[in-house]
């Protein structure tokens, strides 16, 4: 209970704090006060219930029509405290809703969390990130606002509810066992404590499995969604490998552990439900049963017996909240360790255990980048071949080259401070870097977009992206830029798709350009214009180029060979990795 209270604490501020969090603190106040007025209506309907069945008993048509009207105020008064109140909470709910989010969201794109916390690459990955940011967000401050707000008010409700109840039983309950005369006074107070006592233990006893049940829901929601995303994202594979029946496996797997969970959830949920339902629709009529010695002794009239039924109905459902919430608590702490657990791991996103992280970048003096006793491992710690070192200077270009899976692509996220695990030395020029992969991304936002990223194409403008288009060849699609979104760049096919990426080239400039077989889906005439395009335009940016023909129209080259004297190694996780390096002739000279 401890663990989960301090999670819930440590969410909470961070939903809270910072600029604005007078606003909610304001919000929130008002939202308890509206709250707190509705309780001053039930106080008022429990004295209302002894006039009005009075006035019954008496047959006193004036009185209880007077009644009615009171009624009818007062239940108006209560409709409007609640849908003011219910009003301002959706307003805090958003605003602590986008707060959260926000933090989350910065800590998972932290320290490449979002890069190192993947399977594979982590001892302890994190899963379903998306969901967690999304939809765990949402419903942490969903469960907040309800559960806290009650848990206030009903504290501040309790006392008034036990004052009223003690001032009508002072009566007491009198009977003997065995001979012995037993007289228990105020006895519909203690009644009231027992009763739910021992229904709040029962309660948390059955219902012990839930939490662990909805997390494990969460996990299972979240793969099945994914799964959809991938069939969209792959429908052009899918669609040309006559894949549907495979893909019906896989989302029929993804599904059917849904189901499995769900049923174990639905059961344990029924058994909570066979004791909580009964008593919730009973707790409003024990209260009259346990009166009824008092009004057969003529201890109370039949308006005092609604009144003190109403009265211990009040007490004891405002004690009952941990029993008639214990379903949605149970979510609220599944909920909160899964964003915990999230914001723990992006804050220190550790690799396993005993891999080296140990590879230095530091700052050239001297405007050359440098690569000195480099040897890079797996994420598992798995040593690989060393890197032979390397110097280059602005302006020049050094071709990687090797068999696939050799660990061309790990060494140049190396270089460009991504791969973290190994030891040696990066020396880097300062200056704009700019890496281009193999698989480009087309970015939800449109066709500018993919040209400008990571910058946005308002603050590059029209003009200079349409001339990057027509200079990679891609004039045919300047209609394109006006298209919404998705539209703008269906239809593109891979080498489009590099010639766009290419096309940010022209927009960022780059001092250091890694290309990481970014034109291996163009032919060898259309790739030799756009590395030329590239050099003239970059005349003096130092390039790094990962292919497997020779970049000739970038001019003179180093070329670096990695894996000399093994046919393949296994491949790293994400990357196909492993390094063996030889050095370098120079277009055929050696450096």
């Amino acid at each position: 209970m401890r663990i989960i209270l301090m999670r819930i604490l440590t969410l909470t501020r961070h939903a809270v704090s910072g600029p604005g969090s007078w606003y909610a603190c304001l919000l929130y106040a008002v939202v308890l006060c509206s709250q707190f007025a509705g309780i001053w209506v039930s106080l008022r309907l429990i004295a209302w219930s002894k006039a009005f069945y009075d006035a019954l008993e008496n047959k006193d048509a004036i009185a209880a029509l007077t009644e009615v009207g009171n009624f009818a105020l007062l239940i108006g008064a209560s409709a409007a405290f609640h849908l003011a109140g219910d009003w301002l909470r959706k307003r805090l709910f958003l605003f602590l809703r986008q707060r959260l989010t926000e933090h989350v969201q910065d800590a998972w794109l932290s320290n490449k969390a979002y890069w190192l916390l993947r399977p594979g690459f982590s001892d302890d990955p994190v899963d379903n990130p998306d969901q967690r940011i999304a939809e765990d967000c949402r419903l942490f401050i969903h469960r907040l606002l309800i559960e806290t707000l009650d848990l206030v008010s009903n504290i501040v409700a309790i006392g008034s509810y036990i004052a009223v109840l003690w001032s009508l039983s002072s009566f007491s309950l009198e009977f003997t066992i065995a001979g012995q005369e037993i007289s228990i006074p105020y006895y519909m107070v203690w009644a009231a404590f027992l009763y739910v006592s021992l229904s709040t233990v029962i309660t948390h006893l059955l219902g012990r499995p839930i939490k662990d049940l909805i997390f494990t829901r969460e996990r299972r929601e979240a793969d099945f969604r994914r799964a959809l995303i991938q069939v969209r994202e792959g429908a052009d594979e899918v669609a040309q490998s006559s894949g549907e029946q495979a893909e019906r496996r896989r989302l029929t797997r993804h599904f059917n552990m849904i189901r499995v969970n769900w049923l174990r959830l639905t059961n344990a949920e029924l058994i909570l439900g066979l004791f909580v339902r009964p008593y919730f629709q009973t707790v409003l009529r024990i209260p009259t049963f346990l009166a009824l010695p008092a009004y057969f002794a003529g201890s109370v009239t039949l308006g005092g017996l609604m009144q003190l039924a109403s009265a211990f109905s009040s007490v004891t459902t405002t004690l009952s909240w941990f029993i008639f919430s214990y379903r949605d608590l149970a979510e609220f702490a599944a909920v909160s360790e899964r964003l915990d657990l999230l914001l723990k791991s992006a804050a220190s996103p550790a690799p396993v255990p005993g891999s080296p992280r140990e590879i230095d970048r530091i700052y050239s003096h001297d405007a050359y980048l440098h690569v000195r006793q480099l040897c890079l491992t797996t994420p598992l710690g798995e040593a690989l071949s060393p890197v032979p070192d390397v110097t280059l200077r602005s302006g020049e270009a050094v071709w990687v080259k090797g068999p696939s899976g050799v660990g061309k692509s790990t060494f140049l996220s190396a270089l460009s401070g991504l791969w973290p695990y190994g030891k040696g030395e990066i020396v880097l020029p300062e200056g704009k870097l700019l890496v281009l992969p193999q698989f480009s991304r087309v970015f939800p936002e449109g066709l500018a977009h993919s040209i400008t990223y990571p910058h946005d194409p308002e603050e590059v403008g029209r003009a200079a992206v349409e001339d990057a288009l027509v200079k990679v060849g891609l004039d045919h699609r300047l209609q394109a830029l006006d298209k919404p979104s998705e539209e703008s760049y269906a239809g593109l096919s891979a080498g489009e798709r590099q010639r766009l990426a290419l096309a940010r080239v022209l927009i960022i400039r780059p001092d250091i350009l890694i290309l990481d077989e970014a034109t291996s889906a163009l032919d060898a005439h259309s790739e030799a214009e756009v590395l030329s395009l590239v050099r003239k335009e970059c005349p003096d940016a130092m390039i790094i180029c990962a292919a497997h023909r020779p970049p000739d129209s970038l001019g003179d080259f180093n070329t670096l060979t990695l894996g000399a004297g093994r046919e393949r190694d296994s491949a790293v996780p994400g990357t196909g990795d492993t390094d063996q390096s030889h050095n370098l002739p120079k277009n055929g000279a050696t450096a």
